[in-house]
């Protein structure tokens, strides 16, 4: 069984200073202002709270199929790169692991959009990057969703690697009632493809 090491959420405030440089060098203005940084917090806490949505249990399959292709990031971007690294530190997710989630999601398309409305680098669903309090058309906080929710899954199966990618693919719902990755095609080719070039 695969496993990967436990969220660490240490360094927070260093960590989103460092985001927001690098978001303020990409578009000029940083992703989450300073202060407002525990307003969001707040924010996305009260949300998780209220929503009957969980953000454990999202309804729709988060899908890497995009549909709607209009840009193209290159994995070598070093701004991109230093995004990447930061927010994979912040969570205590392997960097090599997001890269090869961004890879089979979208191939590194920004504005990828899938058929069941999956945004992103990360492909997040409008209703679970809404529980993330990011904004999915944004690339940084893109990843910075999708690291967050592997994060939260790899903490929910005890590091389990490959449960852990079929509840991001699936649902966790789904990946609890098969007791591991769900006997679903979709499912099953995306863990493969992601271990594939994680392991490789």
């Amino acid at each position: 069984m695969t496993r990967m090491t436990g969220p660490d959420f240490s360094g927070m405030r260093q960590a989103m200073d460092r985001i927001t440089s690098i978001h303020r060098r990409i578009y000029g203005t940083p992703s989450v202002p300073k202060e407002t940084f525990e307003e969001e917090l707040a924010k996305a806490a009260k949300t998780k709270e209220t929503s009957a949505t969980s953000v454990i249990k999202p309804e729709v399959p988060i899908s890497g199929k995009a549909s709607v292709l209009r840009s193209r990031l290159s994995p070598g971007d070093n701004d991109l790169n230093s995004a990447i690294e930061e927010i994979s530190s912040r969570y205590g997710v392997d960097e090599k692991l997001v890269r090869s989630v961004i890879s089979v999601e979208s191939a590194w398309r920004p504005d990828a959009v899938s058929p069941k409305g999956a945004m992103g680098l990360m492909q997040l669903m409008p209703g679970t990057a809404r529980m993330l309090a990011v904004d999915p058309k944004d690339p940084v906080q893109n990843v910075e969703g999708g690291v967050k929710y592997l994060a939260q899954l790899s903490e929910k199966y005890s590091g389990d690697l490959e449960k852990t990618l079929a509840a991001y693919n699936a649902g966790p719902g789904r990946v609890d009632k098969y007791g591991g990755i769900p006997p679903f095609k979709e499912t099953e080719a995306y863990v493969k493809k992601v271990l594939k070039l994680y392991n490789g």
